[in-house]
Parts: C-alpha cells; structure tokens; sequence
C-alpha cells in the first residue's frame, strides 16, 4: 500500500542514464527510481476505524513519526552496479545501484520488529539497492559489463524520509529525522 522511501540525490539518475544504452535487451528499465526502506501492507495501516486511503495514509504517518523521533541522520553511499540472478518475486535478472548505509539497516531492521517483514525481501533477507532494470533476455556479457561499470561512489547524508503511494506513483508525506 504504501513504502518508506530515502530520498535520492540527481547523481543516481545521472548514472543510471549513464547505464541506459546498455540496457537493451530488458523487460523493463526503470525511469524513476527509489530506494526502499520498509514496505506498508494493507494490515499495517489499515483497521476497522480507517475507512479511507487518506485515513490510512494519516495513521501511518503519525504511527511513524515516534519511531523515527529516534534515528538520527545517517549516511548512504552508492557503491556500484549488482545482480539479483534470483529475486524473490518478479522476473530476472534485476539489475541494480548497491547501496551501503548502516544507518538505513538498522532502521530497516527496527521497522520490521515493529510492522513485520515481508517474507523474502525485508528482514535477514534486505539488501538496500535502486533497481535500474529487470527481466527479459539480455544479450550475453550484458550483466556482467554492468556489473563491472565503475563510478565514483554517490555519498549523502538522510535528514528526511518519504512515504510513498504506488497507486498514485507520488510522495504523499515526508518525514524529517
């Protein structure tokens, strides 16, 4: 229903433009792209009382706003371009941006004590990332030279979070840190 996203800076799409003409051969290339850090389900912000999407974008908000009363800024750095070979769901390959944030694994991680994890993809199983492409059949070596891709590291520093609406394909609050 709805996910708690980092912001990210241009230089992510400014590399992911880079890796474009390589993509041939995919299902699917993102044009926006998001970092995850913890997905909402129906049952997480939705009850008996909440009768409307709006209500339960309210509930959210505020039921977050404690839990991240507590977490201090943190650093994020994009490192370099990976493979899931075997998402858990959807097609493959996925190729993505790694990411490495302490920071966001911990919140992650107390996220999921609180909401619970999503089997496969949240908890043990997280791997923070910004998927650039997916599926289809790829010419071979095309992962692999994505893989290899080098660029300087993108480094910043998360004040804020954004909860976002798949349906609507829109930030519907922000949440500072």
């Amino acid at each position: 229903m709805f996910s708690l996203n980092v912001p990210i800076p241009p230089a992510i799409g400014d590399v992911a433009a880079d890796l474009h003409p390589k993509l041939s051969g995919f299902d699917r290339v993102r044009d926006r792209h998001t970092l995850v850090c913890k997905r909402f389900g129906e049952a997480d912000v939705s009850d008996e009382a909440t009768s409307s999407r709006s209500e339960a974008l309210a509930t959210l908000r505020e039921d977050l706003r404690p839990r991240l009363a507590r977490t201090d800024p943190f650093e994020v750095a994009v490192t370099g371009v990976d493979v899931f070979d075997a998402p858990a769901a959807g097609s493959r390959p996925v190729v993505y941006l790694a990411v490495e944030s302490d920071g966001l694994v911990r919140l992650h991680r107390r996220l999921c004590a609180a909401y619970g994890a999503i089997e496969g993809i949240e908890g043990d199983a997280y791997v923070p990332h910004v998927t650039v492409a997916r599926g289809g059949s790829p010419e071979p070596g095309v992962v692999a030279d994505l893989v290899a891709a080098a660029f300087d590291p993108i480094r910043w520093r998360v004040h804020a979070l954004e909860v976002y609406d798949p349906e609507f394909r829109e930030v519907v609050a922000t949440l500072e840190l």
